[in-house]
């Protein structure tokens, strides 16, 4: 059998590193769009509740969909008039009641569920604070994240190893890239 190509290694690396693609594309998105305080203290937290609900439900796979219902959380929140991180906060009520009746992993569901209360409330300070004082807050929150994140795809616990990678991707870039810009606009 003969070695593979380099286009066929080539090829092989880009598509096993698609996550990473895609935690930077959202982060040079987010920053060339103008993100602010808020959108960085919402990234955070919905992170954050992510990664409950993943341990929540106690499969890693449930991650992603877990991505897209907890942003539709924040989504539904602003239409019915009530803060974003009060929806959050809401549904990670239910999330740790849903882990408990599961008979999820304790020790899993009470580190998201204090994560969370951590990076949630950097989150809910950053959007309370003045402007560059949030960007700062916030930014420096979800870059320090990524740590929460390398933990994760290390261990291949908890969450999809993808999603942690996308989310170190997305984290240190647009936390420490809006705080630059904060300083020079």
């Amino acid at each position: 059998m003969s070695a593979p190509s380099p286009t066929a290694r080539r090829r092989h690396f880009v598509l096993h590193r698609w996550p990473t693609a895609l935690g930077l594309a959202v982060a040079i998105l987010s920053l060339v769009t103008g993100s602010n305080q808020e959108s960085l203290a919402i990234t955070l937290a919905v992170a954050a509740t992510c990664y409950l609900a993943a341990a929540a439900l106690g499969e890693p796979w449930t991650v992603w969909p877990a991505a897209l219902g907890v942003s539709l959380v924040v989504v539904a929140s602003k239409l019915l008039g009530m803060a974003w991180w009060a929806g959050l906060g809401g549904t990670a009520v239910v999330l740790v009641g849903v882990g408990l009746a599961l008979r999820v992993s304790r020790s899993a569901l009470l580190a998201q569920a204090l994560a969370l209360v951590g990076f949630g409330g950097a989150a809910v300070v950053a959007v309370f604070s003045t402007p560059q004082a949030g960007v700062v807050v916030a930014g420096l929150a979800l870059a320090s994240h990524a740590i929460w994140d390398v933990i994760h795809l290390r261990r291949k616990l908890v969450v999809a190893p993808s999603l942690a990678e996308a989310c170190i991707f997305l984290d240190v870039p647009l936390g420490l890239g809006l705080i630059v810009l904060g300083f020079v606009s």
